[in-house]
């Protein structure tokens, strides 16, 4: 059974400073397309999830930090297609858990914890496969080709009239399926949450093969607030008015930065 999809709306946001800027802005609403596994999330996990279900394995394994939203929808993904799940956590065990670590172990995901060190070096590695009996792996952030297909699709569903599209970026993957699935006319502008995020551009290059020759797309890096799940004042005061503003919720490690450099 794959993974349960809500049909999402495009809203159009209008203020004085869009139309002063003679444009208009519409937002698809992805973040409603699932309770939990929302978002580009839901895409990306879409092809790998199937792969899992048709290989016949139990258990799905990933990696991430402690705050990751990737872990809480592998979690939430494996819980509804009755697998199990393992997640690799980036830092030593805090107790009490955070909200998201204690309801990803509640969803009955099986938690590790490794180094920061041992982290950056065997995020990638197969000695956890190895260890817990081969699950299928997905790597951080659930970027690889299957996830680049997924959000390929989905660029595929935008029959609205758009120029450019924007998107937030941590690994990679969505900007690379929709490098992939978008045609060469659509201008793609990606806004990194990482500090230092240039390095992005190769990795971006290993998951599109068309995005090694195709010139419509761009990373804006200047747009981190300080670095990954970092915020400032601005960032914070800027979520609130847009909240106020147009009735949708944006939150501080993705979406309120890519809106913020939009």
């Amino acid at each position: 059974m794959p993974l349960q999809y809500q049909e999402t709306p495009i809203q159009e946001i209008c203020d004085g400073e869009i139309q002063r800027a003679g444009v208009r802005v519409i937002i698809k609403r992805e973040d409603l397309n699932h309770a939990l596994v929302s978002g580009n999330k839901w895409w990306k996990l879409k092809y790998n999830l199937e792969e899992a279900v048709q290989r016949n394995f139990k258990t799905i394994l990933t990696f991430g930090g402690a705050y990751s939203n990737h872990i809480l929808a592998i979690a939430v993904a494996a819980h509804e297609l009755n697998l199990k799940s393992i997640g690799v956590i980036r830092g030593e065990e805090t107790l009490p858990l955070n909200p998201i670590l204690s309801f990803v172990k509640n969803q009955g995901m099986d938690l590790v914890y490794v180094s920061r060190s041992a982290y950056r070096s065997e995020k990638t590695s197969d000695k956890y496969a190895k260890k817990f009996g081969n699950p299928y792996c997905i790597p951080e952030g659930g970027s690889n080709l299957l996830a680049v297909r997924g959000v390929a699709d989905f660029a595929l569903t935008l029959n609205c009239h758009f120029d450019y599209i924007c998107c937030a970026v941590g690994t990679g993957g969505t900007i690379s399926g929709l490098i992939e699935g978008l045609s060469d006319e659509k201008k793609i502008i990606g806004f990194p949450v990482l500090k230092g995020a240039e390095f992005l551009k190769q990795d971006i290059y290993k998951l599109s093969a068309k995005s090694k020759h195709a010139s419509n797309w761009e990373l804006m890096c200047n747009y981190h607030f300080g670095g990954y799940a970092k915020t400032t004042s601005q960032l914070n005061a800027f979520i609130d008015d847009f909240r106020t503003m147009h009735n949708i919720p944006l939150e501080y490690i993705y979406t309120g930065k890519m809106m913020a450099g939009s």
